[in-house]
């Protein structure tokens, strides 16, 4: 099973991640996007430059999330654990869709386009929900990605992509304490390998 955690900035999902990454052992992988490869650290210098080219951007992303499926998460799968991943393809629609915004039509549609011949979709995802504003302040409003008037935009093309598949999103509060986001979020994945 490939569950995915998403999230605007300051979303609390990468805190959830870390606590589940030590309370879990056996049958778990864990990992993240963008990842460390060489791919990843493109991605994160890319992150860095308000300048970059914003298409030039999204096959970065692309390309380290093609590393990432061949490199950890299809063996994994095929190992039989269950893979736990702080962002994934999700956190592409949504980023690169608003920073795609003028430069292609309908861009969210564009980057799933990109991706939906070969990605492997999450089996389920839990979405950590907090309001721009909050996860702005939480996340120190330090790159282009976390400034409040985008991450509201990220929220939008999060809260389509929950409608398109309603039934793979499982929502969690993340104004909560982190406490709390975490519980909701232990229990939604022990209902999930208990079915």
């Amino acid at each position: 099973m490939l569950v995915t955690l998403e999230g605007i900035d300051g979303s609390g999902k990468t805190t959830v991640w870390e606590a589940l990454r030590e309370a879990r052992g056996d049958g778990f992988t864990f990992t993240r996007e963008p990842t460390d490869s060489w791919y990843g650290d493109a991605v994160r210098r890319s992150i860095g430059e308000d300048g970059a080219d914003p298409l030039a951007e999204l096959f970065l992303y692309t390309a380290d999330h093609a590393d990432h499926l061949s490199r950890v998460i299809e063996p994994a799968l095929d190992a039989g654990d269950v893979v736990i991943s702080d962002r994934y393809s999700d956190s592409r629609y949504a980023y690169q869709g608003v920073a795609l915004d003028g430069v292609v039509d309908r861009p969210m549609e564009y980057v799933r386009g990109v991706h939906q011949p070969w990605t492997r979709p999450p089996d389920v995802t839990l979405f950590f929900d907090v309001d721009p504003e909050t996860g702005a302040a939480r996340a120190g409003a330090t790159n282009k990605f976390e400034q409040v008037e985008f991450l509201s935009r990220v929220r939008e093309n999060y809260e389509q992509l929950a409608e398109y598949e309603p039934e793979r999103f499982v929502r969690i509060d993340a104004t909560q304490s982190p406490e709390e986001v975490l519980a909701d979020a232990e229990n939604v994945l022990d209902r999930l390998l208990a079915e």
